[in-house]
């Protein structure tokens, strides 16, 4: 009887340690993945995220720029904005780092200046002045730029859009297609449709939307392609005949502007052949024969 008791016992220990063997393994992997999750949950959450010293470092840097700026009455203005929005820089933080770049490189350059010994006041004042209007000036190059790239993309993507189009699809549909096709090779104008695209899921009419794209780029074409949007919204023309006839002219104004351009070189040329080629020229022809005649008139001479 004790030794039937002993034998079940010890069978039930084995049978609960064989299970625990099956079991524990699934139960560990569960745990990790639920772990897996949470922090997966926890890094998506920006109030949960563990930040790095740098990040720290620049949070603090940018609260104490706002708060310069807060004390001195130097809020950000929406003119400074929309030229930071034209340039491609929409973080929150861009008009801090403006201003402290409108802030600190003025007196970077009047220490550097502060080195010359000659007239040391006047380069001061000088390189100040620089300092200052470098930022802005900086600013404007980046927009003017922005806008060039924005300029050369447009023609393809109105040919992605009339592709679109002419497939059967909606304008909204073909807008989001188009911006995920030229995300790579164009990616100003990615962020300009994506933008668009957002707008126009927060609930803003279509029209609205395009018109805040060219009140932020402040580009003709741009401009023009919203016109005939509104005027094909408005009277009722197919929107694939629109875009093909907008494609078109477009590139016949392209051409033409390329062959204005290359009109312009024939008289642009003429300076650099005039003070470069020219007295070049005129030493190696001339030359050797002044050389003989200097010589001729020294032999009669003596």
């Amino acid at each position: 009887m004790t030794s039937q008791i002993l034998f079940a016992l010890t069978l039930g220990i084995a049978s609960f340690c064989l299970l625990a063997l099956i079991v524990m393994p699934m139960m560990e992997r569960s745990r990790k993945m639920t772990k897996r999750a949470l922090d997966i949950m926890v890094i998506a959450r920006p109030d949960q995220q563990a930040l790095s010293r740098r990040q720290q470092l620049e949070g603090r840097l940018l609260r104490l720029l706002r708060e310069v700026r807060t004390r001195f009455g130097m809020g950000g203005s929406i003119k400074s904005a929309n030229r930071l929005a034209a340039a491609g820089y929409r973080a929150a933080a861009a008009p801090d780092i403006f201003f402290a770049a409108q802030f600190l490189t003025p007196l970077a350059c009047a220490f550097g200046a502060s080195f010359i010994t000659d007239n040391t006041l006047l380069w001061v004042m000088i390189c100040a002045g620089v300092g200052y209007l470098a930022p802005g000036i900086w600013l404007t190059e980046k927009t003017r730029r922005r806008k060039d790239r924005i300029r050369r993309s447009l023609p393809d993507t109105i040919d992605l859009l009339v592709i679109c189009v002419d497939a059967g699809l909606g304008l909204d549909q073909a807008l989001l297609r188009v911006s995920q096709e030229i995300a790579v090779g164009h990616p100003d104008m990615y962020n300009e449709l994506t933008r668009v695209h957002l707008e126009q899921r927060a609930g803003r009419p279509r029209l609205e939307t395009w018109q805040n794209l060219t009140e932020r780029v402040k580009l003709t074409e741009l401009t023009a392609f919203a016109s005939m949007l509104t005027q094909s919204d408005r009277f009722g023309t197919p929107i694939a005949k629109s875009l093909s006839t907008f494609a078109e002219d477009l590139r016949l104004k392209r051409r033409q502007q390329v062959e204005e351009i290359a009109a312009k070189t024939k008289v642009k040329i003429l300076f650099p052949l005039v003070f470069c080629i020219f007295p070049c020229l005129f030493i190696v022809l001339l030359g050797p024969a002044v050389l003989e005649i200097s010589s001729g008139l020294q032999t009669i001479s003596k």
